[in-house]
């Protein structure tokens, strides 16, 4: 009886994380993944792969490994760069008094609502450099990781099949 319930889980787990997909919709899941995890949506970013996901049939695991390459410690710099980027591209140029007003910020306590009311203003002004950089980041991102999860999964997958050909 045991088996059996395992046996059902072990299937309907497959059903929903879709690990039997071919090696193009795994990467695509990836790369989706990638996107979502690298765009604007930042916070949001777990959901909205998991919706698409859902809503396209993808398998899930492959997306949520895609959104959470965005690792910890290159967040900040990524979102940096891509954020002078987008403001290059829109011709943004920062306020003269941007680093005066940043280091400012940083002698008031992050407990207090004048800390979070001046980080909203001393970043209002960057909310399309952000935006049109980290989704143009997030396309190049996405573009890189499909091809590279596909040679990936597909070579998983040979090294799979010859050791399950050799078992028998």
């Amino acid at each position: 009886m045991i088996h059996l319930t395992k046996g059902l889980i072990r299937r309907w787990l497959d059903t929903l994380l879709h690990v039997a997909d071919t090696p193009e919709r795994t990467a695509a899941a990836f790369a989706m993944g990638v996107f979502f995890g690298f765009s604007p949506f930042l916070g949001f970013h777990t959901l909205l792969a998991v919706i698409v996901a859902f809503l396209f049939n993808l398998n899930r695991v492959a997306a949520l490994l895609g959104v959470y390459s965005n690792l910890p410690w290159i967040i900040a710099p990524y979102y940096a760069i891509v954020t002078m980027i987008g403001a290059k591209i829109i011709g943004h140029a920062p306020p003269e008094s941007f680093k005066s007003e940043l280091a400012g910020l940083f002698a008031l306590s992050v407990f207090h609502g004048e800390f979070w009311h001046q980080l909203i203003t001393i970043l209002k002004p960057w909310l399309w450099p952000y935006t049109v950089g980290s989704l143009l980041g997030a396309i190049v991102m996405a573009a890189v990781a499909y091809p590279l999860a596909l040679a990936f999964v597909t070579s998983r997958r040979r090294i799979h099949d010859i050791i399950h050909h050799h078992q028998r």
